[in-house]
């Protein structure tokens, strides 16, 4: 009979996994409650992991073909994942919803293509971040909220592009869709409060126009507010 993981080596993979996210990342987990804080993780870490999928890939064919082991492995049922990888162990946490996710591995794979990068591509890398956060609302039993998350995720990467890309048409592409797709007014209950600071906080990175947007005490105090309260 085969051992199980030991509490502690539960813990340290969890840690690794907190440690991977964006600062931002991990200030909204922090407002997820108990009974959604494993799922919330499981979403953010995926989409960290992808991020550096690309990141490390020199050739658009290698990060595609490490992100087709992504999206084959999210369209099997759980009780075939090989065993050793935290990410998809955490993803067992998810009950069945996590062939959602499969939407985030395209969006990410439409970020693979030679710059300029059209809008189509800007838009579905978008969508498939926002269809992720509503695959989260199923997993978490929120199924009335998925519409109001995916927009919320939707915004959270528009904003969070528009930071991000160095080529001045694509930004401007991502400018121009941030205005089209906002989020402006959108609430979601306690469990998914973690979106909402996502969102919040690239807005307001954006419309400040730094790093500092999203972590100086004045963000901070927006993330608690947005995290606690819901507005």
């Amino acid at each position: 009979m085969t051992d199980s993981p030991s509490p502690e080596i539960l813990a340290s993979n969890h840690d690794i996994l907190v440690q991977s996210l964006p600062t931002v990342s991990r200030l909204a987990l922090v407002y997820a409650p108990r009974n959604a804080r494993e799922q919330t993780l499981a979403l953010l870490a995926l989409d960290a992991r992808l991020a550096h999928l690309l990141r490390r890939s020199r050739e658009p064919m290698m990060a595609q073909l490490r992100l087709a082991w992504w999206r084959e492995s999210l369209g099997q049922p759980a009780e075939q994942w090989p065993q050793g990888e935290p990410l998809l162990a955490l993803l067992k946490s998810w009950n069945g919803h996590h062939g959602g996710l499969s939407a985030l591995v395209d969006g990410w794979e439409n970020m693979t293509g030679p710059a300029p990068l059209p809008r189509t591509a800007l838009e579905a890398m978008a969508q498939g971040r926002g269809e992720a956060c509503a695959a989260l609302a199923d997993a978490l039993g929120r199924s009335s909220e998925r519409d109001a998350a995916l927009v919320l995720g939707r915004a959270w990467a528009l904003n969070d592009l528009a930071m991000r890309l160095g080529h001045g048409a694509e930004r401007e592409t991502v400018l121009e869709l941030v205005r089209a797709y906002p989020a402006s007014g959108v609430r979601v209950s306690r469990a998914l409060r973690p979106l909402m600071v996502l969102q919040g906080l690239a807005a307001r990175r954006l419309a400040k126009g730094d790093e500092t947007g999203a972590t100086s005490p004045a963000a901070l105090l927006k993330a608690m507010r947005l995290g606690l309260l819901g507005f």
